[in-house]
This record gives C-alpha cells, sequence and structure tokens, in this order.
C-alpha cells in the first residue's frame, strides 16, 4: 500500500499534499508491462490524480486526468476516486526512447506537447465538470501546474517523480507532492513558498534518502508550520465488473450487440487491469432484446 498525507499551514494559506506511490507504480508496471519512459509518463499520472483525487468530498466521486501530446506512447489516462484508489492505462506501453538532453527518461517525447490536458470530476451531479488547457511540456508535473493555474485559478506547484532500475527497469521508487496556495495567501507567501523549494531534491531522490511524505511536505515547506490535516493509504486498484462491462456492452446498442451476437464468444478486456470477460452467444442475444424491449 501506498501513503498520501495532506497538511495545512497554521495561518490557513497554503496546502500541501505528498505521496509515495511507489506500490502502486510497481503494480501498474507489473499489469501493463511498461517500458521504462512509459513507467515514467504513467508512473507520473498515477501519482498526480491520486493527489487529484485525494481532494473529492463524496464516497463515490471520482476524478479522470488524461494527456495526449500526439508522442508515440499515445494517450496517458488515470482515474482516481476519493479513497486513493487509482488505475490507468496507456495507448502504447512498449516504446524506447534515448534519453533526453539532461540524461533523464525523455517523458517529453514520448507524450508529446500537441495536445492538451484534460480533467474530467464526476461529482453525482447531472453533468460531470470537464476542464483543459493545452500542454506545456509535455513532462506532466508542469502540465497539471498549469491546468490549476489556468481552469481551476489556483496556484499549484506539482512534483512527479518515478525512478527505475538502469537495466531491468524495474520501479524503485515513485512519488509526489503539491503545494496549493488557499485565498488568503499574498505576495509575502508566493515568496517564501519560492525559497522554501529553491534548492529542494527532486521526489525521488528525496524517497530514496528514506523521507516519507510528511517529511516531504515538512522539507518543501521548511519555512513555514505545518499540521496535519489527514493520511491515507492509496493502492492501484481497479473497480471493474461483470456487471459493469455488462452495462458498457448494452451501451453500445442494437447494432453493436447485433454484430457481437455473430460470434460464438464475446472477449472484453479492461483497459485498466487486463481482466478478461466473456459473454456468449446466448447472453449477447439476450442483452440485444433488453435493447430492443
Amino acid at each position: 500500500m501506498g501513503k498520501l498525507v495532506r497538511m495545512i499551514d497554521e495561518e490557513g494559506t497554503l496546502s500541501v499534499m505528498a505521496t509515495d506511490s511507489t506500490d502502486i507504480v510497481r503494480e501498474m508496471r507489473s499489469i501493463h508491462g511498461t517500458s521504462k519512459v512509459c513507467s515514467a509518463a504513467l508512473g507520473r499520472m498515477l501519482t498526480a490524480a491520486t493527489m487529484m483525487g485525494s481532494t473529492l468530498k463524496g464516497k463515490d466521486d471520482s476524478i479522470t486526468v488524461k494527456i495526449n501530446g500526439g508522442g508515440p506512447c499515445g494517450t496517458v489516462l488515470a482515474v482516481s476516486d476519493s479513497e486513493g484508489y487509482v488505475r490507468g492505462c496507456i495507448g502504447k506501453a512498449d516504446i524506447s526512447l534515448p534519453l533526453n538532453k539532461k540524461g533523464k527518461l525523455d517523458v517529453a517525447g514520448a507524450v508529446g506537447k500537441d495536445g492538451f490536458v484534460t480533467v474530467i470530476k464526476d461529482l453525482g451531479l447531472k453533468e460531470p465538470y470537464i476542464g483543459s488547457t493545452p500542454i506545456v511540456s509535455g513532462e506532466i508535473a508542469e502540465d497539471i501546474t498549469s491546468y490549476y493555474a489556468v481552469s481551476e485559478q489556483i496556484p499549484t506547484v506539482c512534483a512527479l517523480g518515478v525512478l527505475t532500475e538502469h537495466d531491468s527497469g524495474e520501479i524503485i521508487c515513485a512519488g509526489g507532492f503539491m503545494i496549493q496556495l488557499l485565498p488568503t495567501a499574498d505576495d509575502t507567501i508566493i515568496t517564501k513558498v519560492e525559497e522554501s523549494i529553491k534548492d529542494l531534491p527532486p521526489v525521488t531522490k528525496m524517497l530514496s534518502d528514506s523521507l516519507t511524505p510528511e517529511d516531504i511536505c515538512r522539507k518543501a515547506l521548511s519555512k513555514f508550520n505545518l499540521q496535519m490535516l489527514d493520511e491515507t493509504s492509496t493502492a492501484y486498484r481497479c473497480n471493474c465488473s461483470r456487471e459493469r462491462v455488462e452495462r458498457a456492452l448494452i451501451a453500445t446498442g442494437k447494432s453493436g450487440l447485433s454484430e457481437m451476437a455473430e460470434d460464438d464468444t464475446t472477449e472484453v478486456v479492461c483497459n485498466f487491469c487486463h481482466k478478461k470477460y466473456h459473454f456468449s452467444k446466448e447472453e449477447i442475444q439476450k442483452m440485444l432484446k433488453r435493447v430492443q424491449n
């Protein structure tokens, strides 16, 4: 299980959250078989979504975050609920790219820069909230920062990291933090935040040095007195089920079901966990009758 903490400064001018998502990203890699650069891309997105989901209020609320910049990995997508559970998928999981000019995994090259970051919040209302902003860098953290600033007008600092083993591609550690200014913050608070994070090590360096999410929050905002809001466990968990898949098949309508009914068996594979569901010709025909009636 991963861990996520949320904290607030004692004067109520900003909030900060941090998470150790190592177990989440390891589970993701075991399911999707991602290459190193794809592990970094989807791992960062899962980490961001976990933190964004922690701000949801309702038990059944969810948030979907996706980015597609026209790069070779295709769409990178993550879905999180308010309880710390997250799942995700990537268009092409096995692409490999040379390291970038800084000697790092070329996430921006995999994702691309010609496209949008889209955030969909399902809060149990009649229509979901949908926000979309242009991709800034394709590195994901900067793009999440830009989304909050432009779409939700919340000044934000977001840092994400996934460290992989050089040869095997195994996940060494993964995590991130997010600082957000509250309406009570003024220019002096912004200056203090900038001073605090100026020489901050990368997230993966802090995790490798055995810092906990709480330690990371306090190190990132060393000039502030922070108080704990809450602490939750996180995990990669898919909520697919046979009933959900059946509803999705029915939603394809008469023409879609009629085409499926021509086969002896219809196989549906979940994009998030790769679990397979099989429906017989007779089961598809029963669904078709429900649609026709």
